[in-house]
């Protein structure tokens, strides 16, 4: 039987291994895609299945052969597993494991190597025999690795194949290191990088010049032959590409497209994967819609963008020809429902993002009273604040908000070693000048000076150095924003003081710091960082702590006046028809905008995570912004300068 119930109402079901057939609201799909809330339980789900699939073999005294992954996608998979056996009895002893693949050349007890990465998430938590752990050898000599890639092929023959394979997407199509342009019956096999693949890497080794250029990897058709495959997605950034792999042609240009030719195969998103798939961007296009306010507000604004027409202009034809017909028939006219739309959006626009004191605020995104609120302004990096809002921050502050600005991590992974040299070999020399003792700066710049390897963990010493320039950079950019030092708060979250790209897991103690501050402070407003597109994650992880936080405070008196307010970064924008408040910026505005992100000197220039957009972040902040106000003006909205946008979180 196929179980038809969705995976995220039935979180306690394990995943079909039977393709499901198509229905008219997939009907663009050409694999069997889920879709959860969340990546968590998307990832128990996965992990039940194959506990129920280790447990069915072992009842049978069979051998279990399991093919697995690496990367962020699986961490949480490999954590349930863990809990399994840790509180559930789940066994290992029955498992032979297959991974895809490992970097070359590359040392295994390195910090970025995948068989370090498998024995920290997986293997040296649970009671799999030693023996049964198969992963490449990263550190072969070149004329060996030939040999040794079809003794893998064999070993995994010799067990009789791959029962289940787990696998992630490389922004490229990419599934295991088999990057575009690999061959449908490819075996395992040395591979050259795409540069894509390098630089989504380029964090972990602190810089692209230090990721690998080569890998070894299973090839597409040992993935294809395994009786069970399923593959992770989660967030934004893999969105793109999703939907050109469950939607578009088969093509080695993205080798994730050739698992459509596997009925046993199940694609799981989380939503922000999903969301470029034609029946959650464009239902409308798919069939019939239940038209709830929010779908009609997005759906008109694609239909503005498609058509290249202000929403004013749209007739009726266009909602014909575009798969809104039915939405003409409930509302009555294009007229009616063009007026209706362009209201909701102007009203979205305000020049007083703390509210205008003294005037009717029915139609404004804020309240009008108090006329003077309290502000905390939660930023993850020490700069995310002038980046992401700068012009608001500034509104805010000018308009006489008692605005405090939290700078919830250190920032230090993200300073250069050159740059911590500078400043360190600067102090010696100023204390020698005071004739201080300097033996522990002696003792750093030798360190700093002589690091090469980009696995080495920052000392204690140097990740001080670190976090005092991200600390003096933003005190000098909130400054200039207008705050006096006792509203400028340094949180130093415990979570991210690993001296490493790697966090720790979020704790109590950070969500605590989160929490006395919003006690201290009573906020009318709490402005967060919604863009979850960071490389490393650090934006999602303040963001879950502030939510917690909230959500613990919530029964406050205090709290039931207070509405927290989303804004996104460098990476991403919202889209139009998500945002409920605009702050229009002037030329001017822009311009002090762009002076208070300088003062954070040492994210210029090239910084640690650039990712692939080469532009400083001030660039992407001022195109991010720019790009938003030419939206709405396309829309028939008023012309400015630029825009920055806002959500606002309900709790």
């Amino acid at each position: 039987m196929i179980d038809l119930l969705p995976i995220h109402n039935n979180p306690k079901a394990s995943i079909s291994y039977q393709h499901i057939g198509r229905t008219d609201i997939t009907r663009f799909e050409k694999m069997h895609v889920e879709v959860f809330s969340d990546s968590g339980t998307a990832s128990i789900a996965v992990a039940r299945e194959i506990a129920e699939l280790i447990r069915k073999k072992a009842a049978k005294g069979e051998i279990c052969v399991l093919g697995l992954a690496t990367g962020s996608s699986p961490i949480k998979v490999y954590e349930e597993l863990v809990r399994l056996h840790q509180e559930e009895g789940l066994s290992f002893k029955n498992v032979v494991t297959f991974n895809l693949d490992e970097y070359y050349p590359m040392a295994r007890h390195n910090a970025q190597s995948y068989w370090s990465f498998m024995h920290e998430h997986l293997f040296d938590e649970v009671d799999i025999p030693p023996e049964n752990i198969n992963i490449p050898d990263g550190t072969l000599p070149l004329e060996q690795v030939y040999p040794a890639c079809m003794a893998y092929e064999e070993k995994i023959s010799q067990y009789g194949g791959l029962d289940f394979q787990l696998l992630g997407i490389g922004r490229t199509g990419h599934i295991g290191f088999n990057e575009p342009g690999s061959s449908n019956q490819s075996l395992t096999r040395l591979i050259t990088l795409d540069h894509l693949t390098r630089v989504d890497a380029s964090g972990d080794f602190h810089g692209i010049d230090k990721v690998p250029k080569r890998a070894i990897t299973m090839g597409i058709n040992t993935i294809k032959k395994a009786r069970r495959i399923i593959l992770l997605a989660w967030g934004y950034k893999k969105a793109d590409i999703v939907k050109e792999t469950v939607e578009g042609k088969v093509s080695s240009v993205i080798p994730a497209t050739f698992l459509q030719e596997q009925q046993n195969t199940t694609i799981l998103l989380d939503e922000e994967a999903s969301a470029e798939l034609t029946r959650f961007k464009t239902p409308w296009l798919v069939g019939p819609c239940e038209w709830t306010e929010p779908q009609k507000r997005k759906a008109i604004v694609w239909l503005s963008h498609n058509v290249g027409k202000p929403i004013l202009k749209l007739t009726e034809r266009n909602y014909n020809e575009n798969g809104m017909s039915d939405l003409l028939a409930i509302e009555g006219s294009a007229y009616a429902l063009n007026i209706k739309m362009h209201n909701t959006l102007q009203h979205t626009i305000t020049g007083w993002p703390g509210g205008k004191p003294h005037v009717d605020d029915s139609h404004r995104p804020e309240r009008a009273e108090p006329a003077q609120k309290r502000v905390i302004l939660f930023s993850p990096h020490p700069d995310d604040d002038v980046i992401s809002m700068g012009g608001t921050f500034l509104r805010l502050v000018d308009q006489g908000h008692e605005v405090h600005v939290a700078y919830q991590t250190s920032g230090n992974i993200a300073v250069a070693d050159h740059d911590a040299l500078r400043f360190a070999e600067f102090t010696r020399d100023l204390n020698q000048l005071n004739r201080v003792s300097t033996q522990e700066l002696e003792t750093t710049i030798d360190e700093l000076q002589q690091r090469e390897e980009a696995s080495e963990i920052d000392s204690f010493r140097v990740r001080a150095i670190k976090g005092l320039i991200r600390r003096g950079e933003a005190i000098a950019g909130a400054r200039y924003c207008g705050l006096p030092d006792e509203q400028i708060h340094f949180l130093n979250m415990p979570f991210y003081e690993t001296g490493r790209s790697k966090k720790n897991p979020l704790g109590p103690e950070d969500i605590q710091l989160i929490q006395d501050l919003i006690q201290e402070v009573k906020p009318h407003q709490i402005y967060a960082a919604g863009d979850l597109a960071d490389p490393h994650g650090t934006h999602k992880v303040c963001l879950d702590a502030i939510l917690q936080a909230v959500d613990n405070l919530k029964d406050q008196p205090f709290m039931q006046d207070c509405w927290v307010w989303l804004y996104r970064g460098a990476w991403h924008e919202w889209p139009i028809h998500e945002i409920e408040m605009a702050v229009p910026l002037s030329p001017q505005e822009v311009e002090k905008k762009r002076q208070a992100i300088f003062f954070h000197q040492s994210q210029k220039d090239g910084v640690m995570f650039q990712g692939e957009d080469s532009r400083e972040f001030w660039q992407r902040a001022e195109d991010r912004n720019q790009a938003t106000a030419t939206l709405y003006n396309q829309l028939g909205l008023t012309e400015y300068e630029a825009m920055e946008a806002f959500v606002r979180h309900h709790f």
